[in-house]
């Protein structure tokens, strides 16, 4: 057999995918004793073997130490390596991060179920152990939670066994290997074999034993399997409750079943004798439901007793009680219509990979609890056991994803050609696709929090994923099953229940909803979150009101799949595909999440957390309405808070008493006091309702804030400005201005401001400049908006000036710059100063539009700043970025940032830090000296950042943008929004774009903000 496993022809062949492997099961605890199983600690019954293991690693098969698992093998001088752990997060290898397309494409002509001889790395593990007291003189099982992508298994030199499907434990009976003492496992992982054709995700291509391995040890009685079904019957109160359970060893038992609910007191019992294959059917009566609402769990308990009534084995497994169905063509959960406001989630960490570790799982769901992420897809191939523990734990609703992704065998370029896609309806695939089904579905069944099945992702259709489907549906009738590849072969529509799509653009939807077919609607991916985007994410979640068809969507996706690394410059550094010199890649397409790859929080998710809500709050003139969405809580579980504000100062704060049930809506009228007093305050006012968490909650604490809106009040307008002395310096190339403090340049060669000094100090670096350009996003880049869009960069840069026109008044002087724009047709824009004695410089920028050219991508006023001016206080909507198609979850307010730390995170520098509706900013140094700028008719734009737009474009990499010297100031009368159905061609929303046949203006007031005085 040695031989046979040594030319590694199993690699190539898709027919061999399990050799001596377990067969699947479920993922419960057990112990020996009753009192061990309730306290559900660590399993006794288990050894844990991660840690440190002797490693090395060949480039290809005909490389390695092919008897690197025989007992008297010296591995003294291999290397040491941590397990769990990818090889190539540890130094070996290369990272290579892919999308659609196979990792060998470019390198070797490679067709299904070839495997490369010439590039395969081989990772040869070796760890010693002994057997825990606990485990000696029992049957011992071998169990690998993770390894990418096909290995084989020897225990003190003798094969045990060899597995292929990354992502689902693969478990070896060894007990007939094991001696007294030492005892030597080796493992053989192999980066490539036919399953790699099977798993294309949109991801790096790591490989190696990347989730726990451990033994485990079992009694003489044993629980190998259960499979536990709570539901509810038709009036969702009464509970119905089946287990089945599979016995292996002695069954000349008895079995005995138990359900207790989350404080211990028993609620039913039911007793069986022993047998291999036992049933459980017991009636709880009224029971309390599962939702990730209110995620309730009951415990139940098997145990195996002997003839005296001694527990030999005790398992417990959580049960959440509810009963998820289609009803009339609509996914329901305890009766009541679901939506998904969800999102995909790879596993990721920056320095791990796909090794997660329970604090990256406990961080994840807090956070998606936090933003109004009641759902989750697993794409694409089953998580971690602990996640699925969690989402039971906390409230998350599921979609299991098999590991199936063969993106590459079909669609090239774009375009859909199955001509040899796989799995299809080749026949030596079937096998090892439904196996993968089957191996997530047995480890899975019992979370409650799972509700749908998926057969994997972008694989189109046939035969084989028509098998899967049949699998799920044979062993569940629970729950639903999901694909969507089957939008491009309609002939196996019946794969999946429910319509399920990938980026559809909102009228895409609504077409289909009108239609009425009878299968509710999910965008199983939408929203694709690539650098600075989800802008018209309200345009999807608008429709769960219009249409009771659409059931919500996944955004893509959470995390930025970016891994540090050291780069030539011994930075230490975010890195996309191609930077690890891997190729083929798919560059920086791998960042897509609401969530950095460091787990530190987007400016995307202050939209999410608006948009996914269940409450929803709109504030009128003196009423507020509250839209509950949620199906089960009641808006008595909350605290609602009515605040008013002017500016930053809060002249009101007063607690509302609100108790809309759920899927209700009601409207309150506001106290008339409270609402005389905004009115009357002379100035602009700010009324909010915000609501908050009573009690505290695994995920956050009381007083947490969940949701808000806002109503503003419009304050009086301004009495007539004061007249101050004001003196002119008539020169031939500049005009100069004096007044108390102050003094001021405007340019003819240079074309506007010179210069700003106030008590001596100047601020102005070179003249300000009229601004149409901002620095491409990732959407912008899919959508070739630099191509289309060019012109503008251009105009600019290179804008000439046309005219200048002095005029005098009394205390004032007004100079305006005509200036022709480069573009074709040539356009023109205007920007106007006039100065006063108050040391105040009002500034007005006009573009006249003109036919015939692109939308524009910003229009307004860039200034370059002195460096020191870095620290920024605005009254305007924040406190993260926003943009005209992102600002359902800002507020108005004050708020503050600085230059460096308003560049966010995105891992290709890009447009970024904008806030809208800005009625004043500050700009300062660090004594709190410098400029205020205040909008004159209307509100305006702005941002400030170290960078120009033009340095952001010409960067790849946020490190090669270079030490600030300078603080960029940009003043917008607009900017068009960012887009985000794709990150491939769609375009901003018509709404959200910035028509160039139209005229458009901004003003605003320049005048000094006094620093502290020390």
């Amino acid at each position: 057999m040695n031989e046979r496993i040594a030319d590694c022809s199993w690699l190539a062949d898709p027919e061999v995918f399990a050799v001596g492997r377990a067969p699947a099961h479920s993922d419960h605890l057990y112990y020996e004793s009753a009192e061990e199983a309730e306290c559900r600690g660590r399993m006794p019954l288990r050894q844990s073997l991660n840690g440190t293991w002797r490693f090395a690693c060949a480039p290809n098969p005909s490389m390695r130490q092919a008897e690197f698992y025989g007992e008297d093998f010296d591995v003294s001088g291999f290397d040491l390596i941590q397990v769990p752990g990818h090889i190539q997060t540890q130094g070996y290898d290369r990272n290579q991060y892919i999308n659609t397309m196979y990792p060998w494409d470019g390198e070797e002509e490679l067709r299904p179920p070839e495997v490369s001889d010439r590039y395969n790395p081989v990772g040869s593990y070796v760890r010693c152990f002994e057997l825990d007291e606990r485990l000696r003189e029992k049957p011992v099982c071998l169990s690998f939670q993770g390894v990418e992508t096909a290995f084989y298994v020897w225990v003190n030199g003798k094969f045990a066994g060899y597995s292929e499907d990354s992502f689902t434990p693969a478990d070896f009976e060894i007990t007939e290997y094991l001696k007294a003492g030492e005892n030597r496992l080796a493992v053989e992982v192999y980066k490539r074999s036919s399953a790699s054709w099977l798993e294309d995700q949109d991801f790096f291509r790591f490989s190696g034993i990347f989730r726990d391995v451990y033994l485990y040890a079992l009694p003489k009685s044993h629980v190998q399997d259960l499979y536990v079904r709570a539901g509810l019957e038709a009036d969702y109160e009464t509970g119905s409750l089946e287990a089945d359970v599979t016995v292996v060893g002695d069954t000349d038992i008895e079995a005995e079943f138990v359900l207790k609910d989350d404080r211990g007191r028993e609620i039913a019992r039911a007793v069986q004798p022993g047998a291999r294959d036992i049933h459980f059917s017991v009636s709880p009566g009224k029971v309390r439901c599962w939702s990730a609402e209110e995620p309730y769990l009951y415990e139940v308990y098997v145990y195996l007793k002997d003839r005296t009534g001694e527990v030999i084995e005790a398992v417990p497994q959580k049960a959440g009680f509810r009963r998820f169905e289609m009803k009339n063509g609509i996914m329901c959960i305890n009766g009541r219509r679901i939506v998904f406001r969800g999102i995909n989630r790879h596993e990721f960490n920056a320095k791990r990979g796909r090794a997660v570790t329970r604090e990256d799982m406990l961080w994840d769901i807090r956070f998606m609890k936090r933003h109004n992420i009641n759902a989750v897809r697993t794409s694409h191939y089953p998580n971690d056991s602990y996640w699925y523990e969690l989402c039971d734990e906390y409230g998350i609703y599921l979609i299991d994803e098999a590991n199936l992704e063969s993106h590459g065998s079909w669609q090239k370029l774009g375009t859909c050609d199955p001509s040899w896609n796989v799995p299809g309806d080749r026949p030596e695939w079937r096998a090892a696709v439904v196996d993968r089904a089957r191996s997530m579905f047995e480890r899975d069944k019992n979370h409650p929090s799972i509700l749908i099945w998926s057969c994997g992702n972008e694989s189109y259709a046939g035969t084989g994923i028509e098998a899967m489907a049949a699998f799920f549906r044979s062993r569940d009738e629970t729950r639903l099953v999901h694909y969507e590849g089957v939008f491009w072969n309609r002939k196996y529509d019946h794969i999946s229940d429910m319509e399920s799509r990938m980026y559809a653009k909102p009228e895409e939807i609504e077409q289909y909803l009108e239609k009425k077919t009878g299968k509710p609607y999910i965008s199983c991916e939408y929203m694709h979150a690539m650098g600075n985007s989800l802008g018209g994410l309200k345009l999807y979640t608008d429709l769960e009101e219009k249409y009771e068809a659409y059931q919500g969507g996944f955004i893509w996706d959470y995390i930025d799949q970016s891994l540090l690394m050291v780069n030539e410059q011994g930075e230490e550094v975010f890195a996309y595909g191609g930077d690890h010199d891997d190729r083929a890649t798919d560059y920086e397409f791998c960042a897509n999440g609401i969530v950095y790859a460091d787990r530190s929080i987007s400016p995307k998710a202050q939209e999410v957390k608006a948009l996914y809500s269940d409450i929803k709050l709109e504030l009128g003139k003196d009423s507020l309405t509250v839209k509950n969405r949620s199906l089960f809580r009641s808006a008595e579980e909350y605290i609602f808070l009515l605040k008013i504000f002017q500016e930053d100062r809060e002249l009101l704060c007063k607690e509302l008493e609100i108790k809309t049930a759920p899927l209700t809506a009601e409207t309150v009228t506001l106290p008339e006091l409270v609402m005389r007093q905004a009115e009357e305050s002379g100035e602009e006012c700010v009324v909010q309702v915000s609501m908050h968490l009573l009690n505290d909650t695994k995920w956050a604490q009381a007083g947490y804030e969940l949701c808000s809106a806002q109503y503003i009040h419009e304050g009086k307008k301004c009495a007539g400005k004061q007249v101050y002395p004001l003196e002119i310096i008539h020169g031939d190339v500049n005009i100069g201005v004096r007044g108390e403090g102050f003094s001021a340049m405007f340019s003819k060669v240079e074309g506007g401001l010179a210069s700003l000094c106030y008590d001596g100090a100047e601020y102005i670096t070179r003249a300000p400049r009229t601004t149409f350009w901002r620095a491409c996003t990732d959407n912008d880049r899919g959508a070739k908006h630099g191509y289309d869009c060019s012109q503008w960069m251009a105009a600019g840069l290179f804008q000439k000036v046309k005219d200048v026109n002095v005029e005098e008044a009394e205390g004032e002087v007004t100079v305006t710059f005509a200036f022709i724009i480069p573009t074709v047709p040539a356009s023109e824009n205007y920007v106007s100063y006039t100065a006063s004695g108050d040391g105040r410089i009002q500034v007005r920028v006009r573009y006249e539009g003109a036919p015939g050219l692109p939308v524009l991508p910003a229009f307004g006023l860039e200034m370059k700043l002195k460096e020191r001016c870095h620290n920024v206080r605005y009254y305007g909507f924040g406190p993260e970025e926003n943009y005209i198609d992102r600002m359902e979850g800002a507020r108005l307010g004050v708020y503050t940032y600085t230059a460096s730390g308003n560049l966010s995170g995105y891992l290709i520098p890009q447009e970024c830090g904008n806030r809208a509706g800005t009625r004043w900013v500050e700009v300062t140094d660090d004594s709190g000296a410098g400029l205020r700028i205040s909008g004159d008719r209307r509100p305006f734009e702005h941002s400030v950042l170290p960078y120009s737009a033009y340095e952001l474009e010409a960067a790849s990499h946020r490190e090669e943008l270079p030490r600030p010297h300078y603080t960029w100031l940009r003043v917008l009368a607009a900017q068009m929004g960012v887009g985000g159905d794709d990150s491939w061609g769609a375009p901003v929303h018509g709404p959200y774009l910035i028509p160039s046949d139209r005229p458009l203006e901004v003003s605003f007031t320049i005048e000094k903000k006094n620093g502290t005085t020390k």
